[in-house]
Parts: C-alpha cells; sequence; structure tokens
C-alpha cells in the first residue's frame, strides 16, 4: 500500500542566511522523522523529503511560514516504502550546478509553458505562432536513456555542468525554432531556458514542473519510458509510480 508520501519542491530566491537555517530545517525534518535532501545555496532551495503524509504536509507548511518559501508548490508522489535512508541538510555553492556565474533565476526567470499547452503543441508539432517546436533534455545521458519525450534532443552530457559548451556547439541548429527545455522536477531546465536567451535564442520556454509535473497533468503522451528520480525508486512511470 502507498502510504509514504514523496515531495521535490525548489524555488530559486536570495539566501543570504542559508548556512543558518541549515540547522533549523534538519532540527524539523528530524523532529517530523522524515528522510530526504535539503540543498542550500545563496541562489535558493532544493528540496527531497519522504514520510508520512501528515508529517510532511507540516514540514511543508512550516517553510511556507518564511515568506520567501511561502509560494513553493511541491510536486508529490507515493511509495509503498521510504526511498531515502538518512535526512540530509546541506549548504552548496548552487542548488544545481552549473558553473556559469552570470545565470541567476532569482533575478527573472525564462517564460514557461504548462502541460496542456505543451502537449497541444506537440500534437500539432508547431506552437501556436506555427513555429516548429523541439524538446530539449537537459539531464545526464543515463537518465535520458530511460526515457524522455519522443523526438527529444539529447546532447549525451554527463553533468549539467556541461551543458553550456554543448549549447554554444549545438546553438545554430535551435535558431528559429521554438525550443522547450526540460528536466526531472524543472530546476535545471529553469537554468538552461536562460542560458539559452542569454545567447540569443529567442524563443526558448521552460516546461513548467518538469516531467514530474507533466506526468502529474496529463496522461503522458508523447513520453517513451519511465522518469529517473534520485531515490531508491528509481523511475517512475507516467502515473508517478514506480516503474515496472
Amino acid at each position: 500500500m502507498n502510504t509514504t508520501l514523496n515531495i521535490s519542491s525548489y524555488k530559486f530566491v536570495a539566501l543570504p542566511d542559508a548556512p543558518e537555517i541549515q540547522a533549523t530545517l534538519l532540527a524539523r525534518a528530524l523532529a517530523l522523522e522524515l528522510k530526504g535532501t535539503i540543498l542550500l545555496a545563496t541562489e535558493g532551495i532544493n528540496l527531497f523529503l519522504a514520510g508520512p503524509a501528515d508529517a510532511v504536509r507540516s514540514f511543508v507548511d512550516q517553510l511556507r511560514e518564511d515568506a520567501r518559501f511561502a509560494d513553493m508548490a511541491p510536486k508529490e508522489s507515493w511509495s509503498d516504502h521510504q526511498p531515502f535512508k538518512k535526512m540530509l541538510v546541506k549548504v552548496k555553492g548552487e542548488i544545481i550546478r552549473m558553473n556559469h556565474p552570470t545565470i541567476k533565476p532569482a533575478d527573472g526567470r525564462a517564460p514557461s509553458v504548462d502541460s496542456a499547452t505543451l502537449q497541444r503543441w506537440l500534437a500539432a508539432g508547431v506552437d501556436d505562432s506555427g513555429r516548429a517546436v523541439v524538446m530539449l533534455d537537459t539531464r545526464n545521458d543515463f537518465e535520458v536513456d530511460h526515457g524522455t519525450f519522443n523526438g527529444a534532443i539529447d546532447w549525451r552530457i554527463t553533468k549539467f555542468t556541461e551543458f553550456p559548451p554543448a549549447l554554444l556547439a549545438h546553438q545554430a541548429d535551435l535558431a528559429d525554432k521554438t525550443v522547450v527545455s526540460f528536466c526531472t522536477g524543472g530546476i535545471r531546465c529553469e537554468k538552461a531556458a536562460i542560458l539559452m536567451r542569454e545567447v540569443g535564442l529567442e524563443h526558448v520556454y521552460q516546461l513548467e514542473g518538469g516531467i514530474l509535473k507533466y506526468f502529474e497533468e496529463s496522461d503522458g503522451s508523447n513520453y517513451s519510458g519511465s522518469c529517473f528520480v534520485f531515490d531508491e525508486r528509481r523511475t517512475l512511470d507516467a502515473a508517478l509510480l514506480v516503474a515496472k
């Protein structure tokens, strides 16, 4: 029986006090007997937590008491076991490492596209302006191998820091197209979309909430395979259940 609630969420927001709130968040999570990982950096927060539903939602409610996190809306899925071994709260240089300091999502996001709109575009092959739509997978190669959007561009990167040079090498291939960047939960494709606009690509969107939100809000059409997640569940299907 799936009684363990799993959540993932992130927000790019200025956190100059990241080291100070580390201990507070760890104490709260341990008191609620949650397990998972929370990453903090001056650019924001990225979290993956699992436990009984009431405990997980209590943690989120407490987190939202800080105005900087008030609008966080975690993506939810369920499992029949605890997929994490321990509870960690880490302070890092970036919540998702890109090694490109000019990319600051907290200063302004690239435009996003929701699941329903993306489904319509993919069915038609063009966006609402009649421009060809291409999907750009910003994940690592081994993640892509478990599943991706049909026909998605995959540059076979092995870590996200390889995305900027890969973009420069393939930038001409994306000109005059509508490019939708995507990843597991939205965090990588958010930085990727900003970088693409920075280098001069005009028609760039990020998939709001990533693959997991797409699974939550759609029937999973136009996607083949499963979605790799970084816990003991390994991969989820379009119903957000452990893939068989």
